[in-house]
């Protein structure tokens, strides 16, 4: 299956949807989640992106990078399509918080000084309240800014359209940092068009579809899937900020009910964040059945949340045949597999977990002990190849086999901005034993069965201890369930070197009404605390925490435990669309910039006992092996 190119530039595509469809809806915008404030028609957007595009041209600025600042809402899609309209290279990036400036200010510099910036896009009332917060940091220093509603609509008549084609840059799409520090994905038109293409053939979009979003413009998932693929589909979309589903993540399904919306998506943690925080009460209300396509990706996804959700809410009928999973990053635009036709339910495949820790394929029957189970991502998008590699060899691995995830296509960027030893890196990999190439090295590791991709981990996070690999998530899971005071996707199992030894970190953050024992409360007997208020038992037994995650870690994983760390509600590195910044999470603890709650090492004698072990089984396995030559050589 191919897919049929209709537009070569975003231009293109929304002036032909302005031409044919004009007064159309295209975005509607609900406030808090639930209340119309603004409607968005393809007539409308091409005006005003026109009138923001002649404005950007009167700065000569073709060719120049403007990041975009915006609440989540209209504005920043009319920007979004003005810098194109203008040749402008749309940087999309997050708000900073004003009350958190510290934590997010840093990304943020990071992002100005490698994309060279010269413009910043944004509202009035941010430009107003960040502009003097922001004026005497260096890198925004000499940095023009534009408040777009400013903008008279009356000068899209003065807009010269550019020369552009597919092959032009649109946008830098900075990775959300999750293992490294954010690097500007190159997406041209012609990617952004090819995604959107493939997207829209196994969509099966009908006259009645309807998306619904929360997802953050800044991130690839919200900008793509979100924002150009609705555009790209003529489906109207209700767009709500991402503040607002954390807030009351009942307004995401209430306005699926209230619309009838057909497609929407989200990262694992939403599905889970919705069971835990919709009551049974809200779910009586709802009604999910008109859902066709529900998306579900990030972090490798769990089998138990589909069901628990399924469970949960087929009562406001909700199926499970409409969960998709799939696979994508950024350095492929955004979608790289997905399912291309609709099935009962999600596929799933079980693993034997001493042979995936070896990077073999063992199926197995579900639901037996030291089994793993990763969900089917679907097969690849047209004119996309998908192959599994043997990350130190370069070699393509077996069919049994967990390698890295390399692709090529049409919808693969151009590379990373202003970092050529990257991009070489990265997107010009060959396979050494066929020599064919160059493919995207994704940093992903997984598996193909029967042309279906199965991710397992991510290669960065991969922890190898006495030659074992042990994926994070994994541990991360195994504590979730055996301790539930650690707040769910909220923790994080990493390796640090101690003694020329690698060893075993765990971080998780508490539940916020927890706090660490204070000294009166920890003297007193059992059966004395359990007499106390409820108020005054809200404390968290800090030793029972570490007894509980040093035991679960043992049982299931076999691994020895060096060093936990309890952080306070909030805290834990993530990246925009909730993925734990594990690599973040290993410097923190390693600078000791965590916000710690109570934390517990190993003691410095059963560290020293550990090496000494290992290295007497070394010994000892010498020892064996010159025991078994032995013979050979007296015969001699």
């Amino acid at each position: 299956m191919t897919a049929v190119h209709q537009f070569s530039t975003l231009i293109e595509l929304v002036s032909y949807r302005a031409k044919h469809q004009p007064f159309q809806t295209a975005y509607t915008f609900l406030e808090d989640g639930h209340i119309e404030t603004g409607h968005l028609t393809y007539q409308q957007l091409d005006k005003q992106a026109r009138a923001i595009a002649a404005k950007l041209q009167s700065l000569k600025a073709k060719g120049e990078r403007a990041l975009l600042i915006y609440p989540q809402g209209l504005e920043v899609i009319a920007a979004f399509c003005g810098c194109l309209y203008a040749g402008v290279i749309a940087v999309p990036v997050p708000p900073p918080d004003t009350v958190r400036l510290k934590r997010t200010l840093p990304r943020l510099q990071a992002v100005i000084e490698d994309a060279q910036a010269s413009l910043i896009l944004t509202t009035s009332n941010i430009k107003s309240s960040v502009e003097a917060l922001l004026s005497e940091i260096p890198e925004f220093q000499g940095v023009q800014w534009l408040a777009t509603e400013e903008v008279e609509v009356e000068l899209a008549q003065e807009w010269e359209k550019p020369d552009l084609n597919c092959n032009t840059l649109a946008y830098l799409q900075y990775t959300s940092g999750s293992t490294s520090v954010p690097k500007g994905v190159m997406i041209s038109h012609g990617n952004l068009m090819h995604n959107s293409a493939c997207m829209n053939q196994v969509a099966r979009y009908t006259p009645d579809s309807i998306i619904t979003t929360w997802l953050p413009y800044f991130h690839d998932y919200g900008l793509v899937a979100g924002i150009i693929q609705p555009l790209y589909a003529c489906v109207p979309c209700f767009l709500m900020s991402p503040l607002a589903f954390i807030k009351r993540p009942i307004r995401w399904l209430q306005a699926i009910s209230r619309y009838k919306v057909t497609h929407t998506g989200g990262p694992t943690f939403a599905y889970e964040y919705c069971l835990r925080r919709i009551s049974s009460e809200e779910r009586s209300t709802l009604d999910l059945s008109s859902l066709q396509i529900v998306s579900i990706g990030a972090e490798p996804v769990r089998q138990e949340t589909l069901e628990n959700f399924t469970k949960t809410f087929s009562q406001c009928g909700f199926r499970e045949s409409v969960f998709e999973p799939a696979y994508g990053l950024a350095e492929a635009t955004l979608t790289v597999t997905c399912p291309h036709q609709q099935a009962n339910k999600p596929l799933f495949c079980s693993l034997v977990a001493v042979d995936l820790e070896k990077n073999r394929v063992n199926e197995t029957n579900p639901g037996l002990l030291g089994v793993r189970t990763f969900a089917g991502c679907g097969k690849p998008i047209s004119e996309t190849r998908v192959v599994i590699v043997n990350q130190q060899e370069l070699t393509q691995c077996l069919p049994n086999e967990v390698g890295e995830i390399w692709l090529s296509g049409s919808s693969v960027a151009l590379g990373y901005w202003n970092n050529l030893e990257a991009t070489e890196q990265v997107f010009g990999a060959y396979v050494r034993d066929t020599g064919e190439g160059p493919f995207l090295r994704t940093g992903d590791l997984g598996f193909l069965k029967n042309g279906e991709l199965f991710v397992t981990g991510r290669l960065k996070d991969l922890i190898i201890i006495g030659g074992t690999n042990h994926y994070p998530q994994d541990i991360e899971m195994t504590v979730e369930k055996n301790y539930p005071l650690i707040r769910p996707d909220s923790s994080a199992a990493f390796s640090i070197d101690v003694d020329g030894q690698e060893r075993l970190v765990f971080i998780g953050e508490v539940e916020s009404r927890y706090r660490e024992e204070s000294p009166q409360i920890k003297g007193l007997q059992a059966n004395v605390k359990d007499t106390l208020e409820p108020e005054d038992r809200k404390y968290l037994n800090a030793e029972a925490a570490f007894k509980a995650i040093r035991q679960a870690i043992s049982e299931h994983h076999e691994l020895r435990v060096y060093a936990i760390v309890l952080l306070k509600a909030g805290s834990i590195p993530k990246t925009s669309s909730g993925k734990i910044q594990r690599s973040a999470c290993r410097t923190n603890f390693l600078d000791k910039k965590l916000e710690i709650v109570s934390e517990w090492y190993e003691s410095p004698y059963m560290t020293k006992l550990q090496t000494l072990s290992e290295k007497l089984e070394i010994i000892a396995q010498q020892l064996a092996k010159n025991q078994q030559t032995l013979p050979s050589l007296t015969g001699t």
